[in-house]
């Protein structure tokens, strides 16, 4: 059979992983600090008996667009964003640290400072931040908790702890499946002190919703071109089966 079958079963494959791709980042374009996947489309010679007049596509992950997202207000004080580059230190589910763009934190009930995705935050000392019961909480430009413990006056605030900011470089990050940052591994990563935080605000998603939607469509109408390769490749061997059968 020709290799035209195979050439536009294996383009189908590939469009379909990148439909998955890109249906990925339209589906967080309302996720907080989310940074979209990138992927492109590589062309390939398919060697064989033959003249090597065949090419073949290859969806490859491009890494991740590092682009900040839109900062919005909120007012609320576990609210918090990150100032140009920079990211919030966290810690996975494996127990290892990760990093985040997410600022939606919150405070367990058993007064655990956490993402929205309920990942602990790490604290100056490398552990996760745990917090004491309070009635007033504020967090600094350069992460640092302070608040008014429960029963306590009002002018007595302490600093309880400080958020870790790290800033590594980018070229080194990579996104694990759970959707956080990570480096790669032998990479040290320490405390940024110019990494500065912004209260009452949140940061975005980076996606374009408009151009994840354009993509889409392009996407499903390059699918449909490679099935209609398929079914002409299908044609052309039926048509070449009824001619060896004349002769």
């Amino acid at each position: 059979m020709d290799r035209m079958l195979y050439i536009a079963m294996t383009g189908a494959s590939q469009v379909t992983r990148a439909q998955a791709v890109n249906s990925n980042n339209l589906a967080n374009v309302s996720t907080n600090g989310f940074r979209a996947d990138l992927e492109a489309f590589r062309s390939l010679p398919l060697n064989g008996p033959g003249h090597n007049s065949r090419v073949y596509t290859v969806d490859e992950g491009q890494g991740v667009d590092f682009t900040s997202g839109s900062l919005q207000t909120t007012g609320r004080s576990l609210d918090v964003a990150i100032k140009g580059q920079g990211w919030i230190a966290v810690q996975a589910a494996d127990g290892s640290h990760a990093y985040t763009r997410a600022g939606n934190l919150q405070v367990s009930e058993v007064g655990q400072l956490l993402t929205g995705a309920g990942h602990p935050v790490i604290g100056a000392d490398g552990g996760p931040v745990a917090l004491p019961p309070f009635e007033k909480l504020d967090i600094g430009d350069d992460g640092t908790i302070s608040l008014r413990a429960l029963g306590q006056e009002a002018s007595t605030i302490a600093n309880v702890n400080r958020i870790q900011l790290v800033n590594p470089d980018t070229d080194k990050m990579y996104k694990g499946r759970d959707g956080l940052m990570r480096v790669e591994e032998g990479t040290p990563v320490i405390p940024d002190a110019n990494v500065t935080l912004v209260n009452g605000m949140l940061e975005g998603s980076n996606v374009n919703a408009v151009e994840s939607l354009v993509n889409m469509i392009t996407l499903a109408r390059q699918f449909e071109m490679q099935v209609k390769m398929m079914s002409t490749a299908q044609e052309n061997d039926a048509a070449s089966a009824q001619l060896m059968r004349i002769n």
